[in-house]
């Protein structure tokens, strides 16, 4: 249809009111509607908008402007001089963004065809932009088509922009003298809105991918084939205190040289290589990670790489909740009612609000790890790690890798990726040195240096890590005599006693005995109601009377085997229920007319458990509760000999 046919058929409606078959539907739809709306048919006129809405619209918009914006560029360049302006509007029809020579500006200017302009059917009459938004349809109109006889030298080709969930966000739009009509140029504008809406996509997409990333305590780093950073995120940037201006120049393997760099760039299938143990180098200062590399994989090349990296203090955090590296008792736990005892806590408790070293001293059984575990959980470590340590029970020849950690291949049977030590393990938190008494005499100087440095170097490593721990250990000998024995060293022995605890037998606080086994009674009472029992007049008083060598420890088992075995509702013989190998049986009155020291009992003690086990020292060790190397030194002390105790003296 030419240009003249289709201004016969504009008069016809704009005349007589009557709309000729030929008209296009989507035109005729909004002719009707100017009509309706009584839109001057000789206005057509741009009106402008005010400066603060229109700046209102741009920023909401911006977005828009910012991806449609390259895409309008190169379109111009393939219609350039041909006269042809190029228009973005938003969902409403203002005029956003417009690119134009200077002569089609100028024609442009003179119907206020501009930035800032509401140009929709209610505005200035049935033209392209307004039907692709009204009526979401792409559409070219030329000449009469228009409904304002101002724009019937304009021809003009428009498709609606749509956004992720399809709804129209904008209009993109080309203009120009109607002679110069062509189909092809819907076609154009089409393929151009196409692309504004894939750049939408992606970009969400991209957001979405960066808000995941940068969401992630990982950090991430993109490298190019050539090592340098292309991108990273925030938590990377805080791992390697730099951002990606900072990074960009440098080869990033220089600052992580254990990954297998080598092995990645052989990798052609994007295969992950992990390494759970490996060095961030910072200039002079060193950390140890959890990192891992994937190949980026475009058309069987590698063109880069994915860094992902974590400090492993967090992948240790997450080590000691699963293993169960915390502390579960509390001041609450440990009862007691004797006024020594409650002034034992106490200082306990004060002692929980500094970072000091602190040195427990007590018999077995009184409840040296009960205490370091409520000074752990009463301090500002309590959501951090509690590491305990028995250093009788480790094997003399892995002491220095269990404590210290070791790096790969610094002994035979060592891990690849190495191991941190049992001091690592507890940056941040508290290590519990129990029996540190039997500490190897020849590591205690290693064992010194983590105690006046914090800082501890595995074996085989280079570096040293700087550690953030509270130290307590504890002992069942009196480490003062250690020392001028010679099994401890001095200089050691006075890092650890900074705040000393001294945690007294059972025997010397007599108020605690009724008191402790009332509250174990207690306990398996409500465990087991259905066979609660309790204890008379005598039970207690047999209680009171008994030596305790085992103390706390000794009392609750004793508690425990009779409530289980005892006949009856009611408790009566407790001497029944005390550990063969104790000390003979005693009354109160017995035990008052002793007039040995405290240290010729422990002897008497030692030599009455070592006959009852057949001079077998292994075993009277393993009765006492203490470890064997302990227990020569009690008979060494005492003059005990293990050959007269069994009765072979030839």
């Amino acid at each position: 249809m030419d240009l003249d046919e289709k201004k016969r058929l504009w008069e016809e409606f704009i005349y007589k009111g009557v709309i000729d078959p030929g008209v296009n539907r989507n035109v005729a739809l909004s002719w009707m509607k100017c009509s309706k709306k009584k839109v001057d048919p000789y206005g057509g006129m741009g009106r402008k908008t005010d400066p603060e809405l229109l700046k209102s619209i741009r920023e909401e918009n911006q977005w828009l402007i910012d991806i449609a914006g390259p895409i309008m560029r190169n379109l111009f360049d393939i219609v350039s001089g041909s006269h042809f302006l190029l228009v973005l509007t938003d969902s409403c029809g203002y005029i956003l963004e417009t690119i134009g020579d200077e002569a089609v500006n100028r024609m442009a200017h003179e119907m206020h065809f501009e930035v800032g302009m509401l140009w929709n059917d209610d505005a200035v009459g049935t033209n392209a932009i307004g039907v692709a938004l009204d009526q979401d349809v792409q559409i070219q109109m030329a000449g009469a088509e228009h409904y304002c006889i101002t724009h019937h030298k304009w021809t003009c080709s428009a498709s609606p922009i749509h956004g992720l969930n399809g709804e129209v966000v904008g209009c993109l739009n080309i203009s120009g003298d109607a002679s110069m009509a062509n189909s092809h140029s819907l076609g154009i504008v089409a393929a151009a809105a196409f692309g504004i809406e894939n750049q939408i996509l992606q970009r969400h997409t991209t957001g979405l991918m960066r808000t995941a990333l940068d969401s992630s305590s990982d950090g991430i780093v993109i490298l190019d084939e050539a090592y340098r950073s292309v991108w990273m995120n925030k938590a990377a940037e805080n791992i390697l205190f730099m951002g990606l201006s900072e990074l960009s120049g440098m080869d990033f393997r220089s600052l992580m040289p254990d990954m297998p760099w080598g092995v990645a760039d052989k990798n052609s299938t994007g295969k992950r290589h992990v390494r759970n143990d490996c060095k961030l180098i910072l200039g002079s200062i060193v950390y140890q990670m959890s990192a891992s590399i994937s190949p980026i994989i475009f058309e069987r090349s590698t063109i880069g790489y994915s860094v992902s990296m974590m400090r492993q203090e967090q992948l240790l955090k997450t080590v000691n909740k699963v293993t169960g590296n915390h502390a579960s008792y509390t001041f609450d736990d440990i009862y007691a009612t004797d006024p020594v005892m409650k002034r034992v806590i106490q200082m306990a408790q004060k002692y929980s609000k500094y970072d000091g070293n602190i040195l427990i001293e007590g018999e077995s059984g009184t409840g040296k790890e009960l205490f370091a575990q409520a000074i752990h959980n009463a301090s500002a470590r309590a959501d951090a790690p509690f590491i305990t340590i028995n250093c009788a029970s480790i094997p003399r020849d892995l002491v220095e890798s269990e404590l210290f950690g070791y790096e790969k291949g610094a002994f035979t049977g060592a891990l690849k990726e190495g191991k941190p030590g049992k001091f690592e393990l507890a940056d941040g938190g508290t290590i519990f040195l129990d029996e540190i008494g039997e500490m190897p005499l020849e590591f205690q100087p290693k064992l010194l240096r983590i105690v006046q440095s914090r800082c501890v170097q595995r074996l085989g490593g280079k570096y040293e890590k700087k550690l953030d721990i509270r130290i307590i250990v504890a002992t069942n000998r009196n480490l003062k005599d250690e020392v001028a024995a010679r099994n401890f060293r001095e200089d050691l022995y006075f890092r650890f006693n900074v705040l000393k605890l001294t945690i007294p037998p059972l025997r010397e606080r007599k108020k605690d005995i009724a008191y402790c086994a009332e509250k174990f009674l207690e306990h398996f009472n409500q465990r087991y109601p259905e066979i609660s029992k309790a204890m008379d007049g005598r039970f207690l008083r047999e209680l009171e009377g008994h030596y305790w060598p085992g103390n706390v420890r000794e009392l609750q088992n004793c508690i425990e085997r009779a409530f289980y075995t005892g006949a009856g509702n009611v408790l009566t013989d407790a001497s029944s229920y005390f550990d063969a190998i104790d000390v003979p049986k005693s009354t109160p009155q017995q035990t008052r007319i002793f007039n040995g020291t405290l240290e010729e009992l422990e002897g008497k003690n030692v030599e009455t458990v070592l006959k009852d086990c057949g001079g077998d020292v292994c075993l009277a060790a393993e009765k006492l509760g203490i470890s064997r190397a302990s227990m020569y030194r009690r008979l060494k002390k005492y003059g005990i000999s293990p050959k007269a105790a069994s009765g072979r003296l030839s």
